[in-house]
């Protein structure tokens, strides 16, 4: 049975968001101060049923017809069982019985989480024949986002449910849950509310920690993981929620956390949980950091990963960053560089390679001013651009996004475009320039660096500013036609 301060719990966490709403829900407070279960069926004066509203990414809310409401077209729900050990658990559980859509093709809203959006009151009259006195149902309503594109297939519960349609927002048959669905401006569109942070030495090894395995409500007891945890009111950036869960959990402090991907998780509730994941480097003792919600700190060296318990998630996350990171490659890759042959036959060149990020916004594409007193192209207009290290070219570009202009992007969406192989000037290093494109990304663009860019906009792509740097108009251009290789200087 859940208890009902749990309940009660919701219901502040509710009115924290519509105050106005207190005198509607009186009748509910004052029956969660009694003793007994509001949740069952039989209680009265009212009890609490739950209800899944499943937007997908084109803002279309599942309605289904219920038999027993006379064919109403309704968001899944129905009453708490008692094998339910949650009010989202009711709810999920209904729209997978009566839509057939399990939980794990389910996200929670970045805009609601697991607060409801709506607590509807619904009198039922009394009924002589039956012998029933009047009462209420308060019908707790989550939202829930598509974790895939596409929506799944619709299997209908036969015996309860008639019929499924995908309403568009604002054709929700409920004007309280319409109105409230616009006002929170839900699209549809899972993002990370969740951040864990890679941390390694730079020499190999990885800070992992090990979760309680017998405390009560942990999520994967007894698992090694990353750091990390959900973002909270006062977090502004899911960098300021790394920080704050870091602090929290070991009263550790990383000077320099980068974004490096999101790595999709199966939450506690059995929904999908996208986590944006950063990437740092420290080099202390765990031993003399304190724990509050694990049971060890520790170093591990990659090969020990498949021997772990750990999720399969973040296991292949480990190992994906540390082929990137192998101490040896970068040795390598310095070795490289400094020498300028790093072991190639005679009369091999470096080529340096730069990245680029093209950013388009209804047929605008994002530049930026450079700096008076660049080094480079100052006072011009040029793409998002870095040069690689020794990283891959989309790891350098999701640093550079960052870095420069504040954006979040996961490497696993962007797409090569264009590629400018140039040369300044008869002997100069030859360059290799990679334009990506994403059509996803997160943040508004915002100065990071003002001493390298002073001014960032969007220009049609059709009708570009001057000065800009040749070869960007030259990738712009080429994107715009279609081509996706261009060559510049080599006929000087």
């Amino acid at each position: 049975m859940l208890s009902s301060s749990s309940i009660r719990a919701i219901v502040d966490a509710y009115l924290d968001r519509h105050p106005g709403e207190r005198g509607a829900l009186a009748g509910l407070l004052d029956t969660l101060g009694r003793s007994g279960d509001v949740t069952s069926r039989t209680a009265l004066p009212g009890h609490v049923t739950c209800s899944a509203v499943v937007v997908d990414r084109r803002r279309r809310v599942l309605h289904i017809r219920h038999r027993a409401t006379d064919g109403l077209m309704l968001a899944p729900g129905g009453h708490v069982q008692p094998q339910d050990r949650t009010l989202l658990g009711a709810a999920l559980r209904e729209v997978r019985e009566e839509a057939g859509i399990a939980p794990g093709a389910l996200c929670l809203t970045p805009q609601l989480l697991d607060v409801p959006i709506d607590i509807d009151v619904h009198g039922i009259a009394a009924s002589a024949a039956k012998g029933e006195l009047a009462y209420e149902y308060y019908d707790f309503r989550y939202v829930f986002c598509l974790a895939n594109e596409d929506a799944p297939a619709i299997t209908l519960q036969d015996e309860e449910v008639s019929g499924a349609r995908w309403v568009p927002l604002p054709e929700v048959t409920s004007p309280a849950l319409r109105d409230k669905l616009l006002q929170a401006g839900v699209d549809g569109r899972p993002e990370p509310v969740n951040a864990s942070a890679i941390i390694h030495d730079g020499h190999g090894r990885y800070l992992l920690h090990l979760r309680d395995a017998n405390k009560p409500n942990i999520w994967e007891p007894g698992c090694w993981s990353l750091l990390g945890g959900g973002q909270e009111q006062q977090d502004e950036t899911l960098l300021d929620t790394v920080r704050r869960e870091l602090r929290e959990e070991a009263e550790l402090t990383v000077a320099s956390l980068e974004p490096y991907a999101v790595e999709w998780v199966t939450g506690m509730d059995a929904t999908s949980v996208p986590v944006q994941v950063f990437a740092g480097r420290w080099n202390g003792d765990p031993a003399r950091l304190p724990l509050t919600k694990s049971v060890m700190l520790a170093w591990v060296h990659p090969e020990k990963f498949p021997y772990m318990t750990m999720l399969s998630s973040t296991r292949e996350l480990l190992e994906r960053h540390a082929a990137e990171h192998s101490p040896t490659a970068v040795v390598a890759l310095v070795g490289a560089a400094r020498t300028g042959s790093a072991g190639s036959p005679p009369g091999t060149v470096l080529n340096v390679v730069g990245v680029h990020l093209y950013l388009e916004r209804d047929g605008q594409v994002l530049l930026g001013l450079r700096h008076p007193d660049s080094a480079f192209a100052g006072s011009t207009w040029h793409l998002l651009a870095g040069h690689c290290e020794a990283e891959s070219a989309t790891a350098c570009l999701v640093r550079e996004a960052y870095e420069e202009a504040g954006l979040v992007i996961d490497p696993a969406d962007f797409e090569l475009v264009h590629t400018v192989h140039m040369v300044n000037r008869p002997g100069a290093q030859p360059r290799i320039n990679l334009v990506f494109r994403t059509r996803n990304w997160e943040g508004v663009p915002e100065l990071k660096e003002p001493d390298k860019c002073v001014a960032w906009r969007w220009w049609s792509a059709k009708d570009l500013p001057e000065p800009i740097v040749p070869y960007a108009r030259a990738a712009i251009e080429g994107i715009t036609a279609g081509r996706n290789y261009s060559e510049m200087g080599w006929g000087q």
